[in-house]
């Protein structure tokens, strides 16, 4: 295989698995939200695994853009999504907590 083969076949596999890997942790993200028991974990769960899933979906997106626009385009919306999501979190934690719902304790 020569290196332009190679090149050309890493142009098709990093996409596809950076958008698979990516489909993954949204998944695991819902997992957490199902699964946790109370709503800080939940948050916790949801706002890590789906950050990053989206991070991985633009990146692999932008890696088969065609034009720099599209690729900042899509970096742009992955930055505001992570923006709105930290925000978003931080108040519905902060609205939990002042309505007395307590973080979940394990029983001895």
């Amino acid at each position: 295989m020569n290196p332009s083969e190679l090149l050309a076949l890493l142009n098709i596999l990093l996409p596809i698995a950076l958008i698979v890997l990516g489909a993954v942790f949204f998944f695991a993200g819902t997992v957490g939200l199902l699964r946790f028991p109370d709503v800080y974990t939940r948050l916790h769960a949801l706002t890590k695994a789906d950050n990053l899933g989206l991070g991985l979906i633009c990146l692999g997106l932008a890696w088969q853009a065609e034009a720099l626009a599209i690729a900042s385009k899509l970096l742009l919306v992955w930055l505001l999504a992570l923006l709105a999501s930290t925000v978003s979190c931080h108040l519905v934690a902060r609205y939990a907590l002042r309505s007395g719902i307590m973080p979940w304790r394990r029983k001895p």
